[in-house]
């Protein structure tokens, strides 16, 4: 029998204040990510050092590759969630302070070694970029801190699921509680928007005193018990020795890999939209970027009634039939900046997420016999969030892996953006000082879209034209997955119907391996 104190505080505490609890914490875990990743990439442009962006994002992938590992061996069977979730973000926040001073250092340099080269007349974006890679000793600190942050933070996502489910009075008040969480990452973007912080260091300083701020609120949460206390280490679930096994089923393989290789396209739109909308005149890219959450939680609410009608294999081919036409609208977009298309483009979020993603994580169950649930969607984790999304990240800054190249193009479609630091450098310039507006006028900058007329027009076409060679590569490769799956993928499995949560319940519950989504 457990120890009283063993037992959740959860059960002595009011099940409404539980769920309030509970959704604050969802709330402020995505805030705390939301605040700073997805407009990293416009902001370390913006300061030249586009360089180091593949880098830093790819710390994401590595850092969810390892969480299961330490959530496994450590975190649930010695300490109560709520503590290790509490430790952890207080960590990853004191490291998030020194990110900005790095940053800061990094640009510093940047700027200096770009005006030296041009002053000496060897400036080129090869040469820009071969020099700041070798010797730019603060880029690299600053991608080896937000390494150190994501270790920190990974593990949260699964800590926080954990702590969810050992308290609430019944599993179907989860979507309820998790949905804060995509609020949570829609209002840092509004925040964002709001502050004028984008394309700003500043985004890590938000980043920092969210994380502190959930650290402390951490340890006023319920109090979790360890799930795997006193349990005999299980290498083999902890390994997912299982669940690889039903890669036995030809139909489950071709979903598998073809899964991970989606997440490579996927890549680029964390990687480099915010950038690429800053460079096309969206003033306010991380506001911008809120409009694909909110399509998300929209097209949730979808998922029932088209699941029912369309099917496993209908819904999945229709989710990557979005990421085609986003990278496309991005591509063609891009010449002219025509609105519509870009603001459509991040639109389509909602339906790339949840028609892949959300219907994968419920094929998975169904598939997975009850015993390895957590294992296969643990498995499933590990081969979208770590291994698809680090080499996609790695592919779309042109990257190597021990030396080997991992520049895929198709002829021009691919190459990198080489006019981006001299386009930067001219886009702030030529937009001098911002003025000062007011809240609501900052919001409404998430729909606009305006270049400053002292903008060098042949510098804005040449680096148009090759942000559409670059969106068309992803475009490439989603629309050759989506036929491969097409053709190769025929399973006739009838999955129940999903109706008032009951596909949420299904999904199982945290273990060992199944730590959650690394996204909002």
């Amino acid at each position: 029998m457990s120890e009283p104190n063993d037992s959740p505080a959860g059960s002595l505490m009011n099940p409404r204040t539980i769920v309030r609890l509970l959704s604050a914490m969802m709330f402020l875990q995505f805030f705390a990510w939301g605040a700073w990743f997805a407009t990293m990439n416009a902001a370390m442009d913006a300061k030249l050092l586009g360089v180091f962006i593949g880098d830093a994002y790819a710390a994401a992938p590595i850092a969810a590759i390892f969480a299961p590992l330490f959530l496994g061996l450590v975190a649930d069977r010695f300490f109560p969630s709520e503590k290790v979730m509490g430790f952890l973000m207080l960590v990853g926040g004191l490291i998030m302070l020194a990110v900005p001073v790095v940053a800061t250092s990094a640009s510093q340099f940047a700027t200096e070694s770009a005006a030296a080269m041009r002053e000496a007349g060897t400036f080129t974006a090869d040469a820009f970029a071969a020099q700041q890679a070798s010797e730019n000793a603060s880029g690299r600190l600053l991608v080896w801190l937000i390494l150190g942050h994501l270790l920190c933070y990974m593990p949260t996502l699964g800590l926080g699921n954990t702590i969810a489910f050992s308290n609430i009075p019944s599993q179907d008040q989860f979507p309820k509680i998790r949905v804060w969480g995509t609020i949570g990452w829609i209002v840092a973007g509004l925040t964002l928007g709001a502050l004028g912080w984008s394309a700003s260091y500043n985004i890590f300083w938000l980043g920092a005193v969210s994380s502190l701020l959930l650290g402390v609120f951490c340890f006023f949460l319920p109090h979790t018990p360890p799930p795997l206390k006193g349990q005999p280490m299980d290498m083999r679930s902890l390994l997912m020795v299982d669940a690889f096994k039903l890669m036995a089923d030809r139909n489950f393989l071709v979903f598998a890999i073809c899964s991970t290789l989606i997440c490579i396209p996927l890549a680029f739109y964390y990687g480099m939209t915010a950038a690429f909308l800053t460079h096309a005149g969206f003033a306010e890219a991380g506001a911008t970027m809120t409009i694909g959450q909110m399509s998300e939680i929209f097209f949730m609410l979808l998922i029932p009634f088209f699941f029912r009608r369309l099917g496993v294999k209908m819904m999945i081919l229709i989710g990557m039939a979005a990421w085609v036409l986003r990278y496309v609208l991005f591509a063609f977009g891009a010449p002219d900046q025509i609105t519509w298309m870009l603001l459509l483009a991040v639109a389509l979020h909602g339906i790339c997420y949840d028609f892949f993603f959300v219907t994968g994580f419920m094929y998975t169950d169904q598939k997975a016999p009850r015993a390895i649930r957590g294992q296969a969607q643990g498995l499933l984790v590990f081969l979208t969030q770590g291994v698809g999304m680090f080499f996609g990240y790695r592919i779309m800054a042109g990257g190597n892996l021990f030396g080997i190249p991992l520049n895929l193009t198709f002829g021009p479609y691919g190459q990198q953006v080489t006019s981006a630091p001299t386009y930067s450098e001219a886009l702030t310039a030529a937009r001098g000082t911002a003025e000062e507006i007011g809240v609501f006028e900052s919001l409404t900058k998430m729909f606009s879209q305006s270049l400053p007329s002292g903008l060098d027009p042949e510098l804005l076409s040449t680096t148009m034209e090759q942000w559409k060679n670059f969106w068309l590569s992803p475009a490439i490769m989603a629309a050759i997955i989506m036929l491969i799956f097409g053709l190769l993928f025929w399973d006739r499995t009838r999955t129940a119907p999903v109706e008032n949560g009951e596909g949420f319940d299904n999904l199982p519950e945290p273990d060992d391996t199944a730590k959650g989504d690394a996204r909002a």
